[in-house]
């Protein structure tokens, strides 16, 4: 795997998914059935990916049965990843290299990434720069841009019940940062 492990170049070039600063609430998850649709995955394999801890749900694990797990935003978009990567034929071994790799990061670091793959090899890479000079070397075939994975799941959250670690309520009557974003950009 390619790490730039120096900061992201700030005139790339992108908008930010999250340009005022905020960022999804910690404490605001998303049940097992949710996360499936969400990423697009069967709940075998959400299943087999905690029990193995390829990707485990970071707010609440399952703890016997009947225990719901609850998944985060970032959680859900590393699911998202490594079902892009699966259907290009990357191997569950090196994705889990990748994953374990993206767990390190923050979300608005997550936002300047777009992956690479030959179908052998993950490569990560955050400028414009990096991408040309892996284009040229010949080895890059198929790119994954996690801030496109992260626009398409915001996109789609508000379809899905949402509840918090905390036990508090979610005040429906109040939306969240990424709905007010939502309706923001639809009415110009």
């Amino acid at each position: 795997m390619v790490v730039d492990e120096g900061p992201a170049h700030a005139g790339n070039g992108q908008t930010e998914l999250f340009p005022d600063s905020s960022l999804p609430d910690e404490l605001v998850g998303y049940r097992g059935p949710a996360a499936c649709q969400i990423a697009g995955i069967s709940y075998r394999q959400l299943d087999y990916w905690a029990r193995t801890k390829l990707v485990m749900p970071s707010i609440r694990t399952a703890h016997g049965s009947g225990s719901q797990r609850l998944y985060s935003f970032k959680d859900l978009l590393v699911l998202k990843i490594v079902k892009r990567l699966l259907d290009t034929g990357v191997s569950l071994q090196n994705i889990r290299v990748a994953v374990d790799h993206l767990r390190g990061r923050g979300v608005r670091d997550l936002a300047r990434v777009t992956l690479f793959s030959d179908g052998t090899t993950v490569y990560e890479c955050t400028s414009p720069e990096e991408i040309v000079d892996l284009l040229q070397g010949g080895q890059g075939v198929f790119g994954i841009a996690v801030s496109g994975a992260m626009q398409e799941i915001s996109g789609t959250l508000h379809e899905f019940p949402a509840e918090r670690a905390d036990g508090a309520e979610l005040d429906p009557a109040v939306p969240d940062e990424l709905s007010e974003r939502r309706n923001a950009r639809r009415t110009g």
